[in-house]
């Protein structure tokens, strides 16, 4: 019965890391409104506190895994969390220090995301023992992480307001909020005992191992997946909010929508990932992470194409949340951001799906793979970034979208074909 109780207080200081990390990451997108209005930047320069965010995992991923074969979960995110603290003090100081504090800032709290992801992901799967088990278990940590992202979203919806005026002054309560987070999470870890998961087997002396994750083709293609699903869980939520709040005037038009009510919807995206994951903890026991992944992915696709193409004269009335007064909001919205919206839904368990199917059975790799699995976070970075290159060159947001559609494509292979284990030769003890 200890042991048990051992292992569920594991989980539970899991969970709550992944909720942390969630809040902490989700504050970019809209954050993109901010600098947009306070530096007067293109539609591509707007996230850059997401490819700050993002491109930390390309520096950190490599050297998390080491620390925690070193050190240990614990240890590494006790560390991850003092990190954590120093980005956010940073990017508070940027509402005076400019946009390269900004983007520093950003970078350094990618890096705490990035270890904290590099603690959280393996730890919950071993927990589980893998497998279907492993991935309910990082699905359940899934649903703390949206519900902090759909705090994220309306938080920050009513502290930006009128788009036109933001500043990042407005946005100093999220980012003491989060500042606080990291603080109690740093008490509550130094003070709970984890037991951690024995670690590989050093090779002797001398010896070199012939082998490492990349040996593993599943393992290889389910990285490049991870790095494409920012395209769909960042770059739809984000260009929703550029789309609807952009002037029908501006260099790339949009909808002219009122900052704080398209803040509340973009939490509805969020809203729909929290679904999807409360949904997908449920059933993750029982059935297989491939058939969940090719069902999600087909669905992602589909609705992408629906939001491209329905026409924008044709509406729907979707609720928000008026954050400051506790009150449900109406607008009306093209019926093909609601499709766009409902994608949130179907992104809700692609990252423990892939990262579930990608570790599968690499044994004492995992560490190792995981700080690599997330070097390729940076491809949330690279996709965004991308995303609204297109959106400028073409002056379209809705062609844009066909970035994240692409991006769900290869994740239905990766789930069909790319994720089965070609290399079962390959000793894993």
């Amino acid at each position: 019965m200890s042991n048990q109780q051992k292992q569920w207080g594991a989980i539970i200081v899991m969970i709550a890391l992944f909720a942390m990390i969630a809040f902490v990451t989700n504050l970019c997108s809209p954050m993109g409104v901010i600098v947009k209005n306070q530096f007067g930047t293109t539609n591509f320069m707007a996230m850059i506190g997401n490819y700050g965010n993002f491109m930390a995992y390309l520096i950190m991923g490599f050297p998390a895994g080491m620390c925690i074969k070193k050190y240990g979960y614990k240890k590494t995110a006790l560390f991850g969390l003092l990190v954590g603290i120093t980005g956010i003090l940073v990017q508070w100081a940027s509402g005076w220090g400019g946009m390269v504090v900004y983007l520093i800032g950003a970078l350094i709290s990618g890096c705490c995301m990035c270890i904290l992801n590099t603690v959280v992901n393996p730890m919950l799967n071993l927990l589980g023992g893998g497998g279907n088990k492993g991935n309910q278990l990082i699905q359940t940590g899934g649903v703390f992480n949206s519900t902090a992202a759909v705090a994220v979203y309306i938080i920050m919806g009513a502290l930006i307001g009128d788009a036109a005026k933001a500043k990042i002054s407005d946005a100093t309560p999220a980012l003491m909020i989060a500042l606080a987070i990291f603080v109690v999470a740093f008490i509550v870890i130094l003070f709970t005992r984890i037991d951690e998961p024995q670690q590989a087997v050093e090779t002797k002396k001398g010896e070199k191992d012939p082998y490492s994750a990349f040996s593993f083709r599943h393992f290889n293609l389910g990285i490049l997946a991870i790095g494409l699903y920012g395209g769909v869980e960042m770059g739809i939520p984000g260009y929703i909010l550029q789309y609807l709040t952009a002037t029908p005037e501006a260099a790339t038009p949009g909808l002219g929508m009122d900052a704080g009510y398209v803040g509340t919807l973009a939490s509805i995206y969020f809203l729909f990932m929290l679904i999807g994951r409360f949904i997908g903890a449920s059933v993750g026991g029982k059935v297989s992470t491939k058939s969940m992944i090719t069902f999600v992915a087909s669905s992602a696709v589909i609705l992408t194409l629906l939001g491209i193409y329905l026409p924008t004269t044709t509406t729907v009335s979707v609720p928000g949340i008026d954050y400051v007064n506790m009150a449900i909001l109406w607008g009306e919205v093209p019926v093909g951001i609601f499709c766009f919206l409902l994608v949130g839904l179907c992104a809700s368990v692609m990252w423990g799906g892939i990262f579930n199917l990608a570790t599968e059975g690499l044994g004492k790799y995992t560490a190792i793979a995981s700080g690599a699995f997330m070097t390729m976070v940076c491809g949330f970075a690279i996709m965004v970034g991308i995303q609204g290159l297109v959106a400028d060159w073409t002056g379209s947001y809705l062609i844009s979208f066909w970035v994240p559609l692409l991006c769900a494509a290869y994740i239905l292979y990766y789930a069909l074909w790319g994720s089965k284990n070609v290399n079962t030769d390959i000793p894993v003890d």
